[in-house]
């Protein structure tokens, strides 16, 4: 049953929420193809990450967050995690009166442009495992197989920015090789963590391997909602910083948080 109603107005924020900075490669999209509007980011990474936690406890969290930028007065939210949209996204919408976009990975536009219907996907183990995950593969693969890697300790070094450092670049070569050697030609960023180090992965790629990611299809969505309902601002407001909040924040986070989205930013204690 919905019990809470959004902001109608235009001019109000859009909220982005991830379990860590992850989301921020969703923010930047939404940032550069809609300038005009102000956006209020969560990172919940006192409760980082999602992925560990049961499914009542993500629901739970991911409740939290949305309450909380609900009270902030926004008119959309943006689940930009894989975990918490495959987990919680329906019990957010079957609550809350707004529109609701979630994140999955893009296999289906994938499968479709590989011409070696060899199509490979990074995901977190968490995702890797996941049934909805493995239904949607089934579902959307057409002719390609779809060749699974999880990551594990990838997130933890961008999160820490740590995303130059050979640790790092380790952990890719032993991520990609084995999808290399399985000779894809299209690879899937299955966790919204992983835009945020496009070079570094691409550095470890052979030439003609394309990149695919879910930025721009859910910024698409979300215009498509927006305008549906009548909510896209009509006027700039691009003087006021773009608001982030972390439920753990530091002058670390702060820093490499400032490395992805060089726009002017103003930080808050969740």
């Amino acid at each position: 049953m919905t019990t809470t109603q959004a902001s109608s107005n235009t001019q109000a924020p859009i909220g982005i929420f991830d379990s860590g900075i992850g989301g921020l490669s969703i923010a930047r999209c939404v940032a550069q193809n809609l300038p005009n509007e102000q956006l209020i980011y969560v990172a919940d990474s006192g409760f980082a990450p999602y992925g560990d936690k049961s499914h009542k406890d993500i629901i739970a969290r991911a409740d939290v967050v949305a309450n909380f930028l609900i009270a902030q007065g926004v008119k959309a939210i943006v689940v930009a995690c894989n975990t918490a949209t495959v987990v919680a996204i329906e019990a957010l919408r079957a609550k809350y009166a707004l529109p609701i976009i979630g994140v999955e990975p893009a296999i289906k536009p994938a499968a479709k442009q590989s011409t070696s219907k060899s199509v490979g996907i990074l995901v977190t183990q968490a995702t890797a495992k996941n049934a909805r995950f493995l239904a949607l593969i089934d579902t959307y693969k057409q002719a390609a197989q779809v060749h699974i890697q999880p990551c594990p300790g990838l997130v933890q070094q961008i999160e820490q920015g740590q995303h130059h450092s050979d640790t790092c670049h380790q952990l890719l070569d032993r991520f990609i090789a084995p999808l290399v050697a399985k000779q894809i030609d299209t690879l899937v960023l299955g966790c919204t963590h992983y835009p945020l180090i496009e070079t570094q992965i691409k550095a470890h790629l052979p030439e003609g391997i394309a990149l695919v990611e879910t930025a721009q299809p859910v910024t698409n969505e979300l215009i498509r909602r927006l305008s549906q309902f009548n909510l896209l601002t009509a006027r700039p407001n691009a003087s006021k910083p773009y608001q982030v909040y972390s439920s753990a924040l530091t002058e670390i986070q702060q820093q490499v948080i400032r490395s992805f989205w060089p726009s002017q930013l103003s930080f808050h204690q969740l």
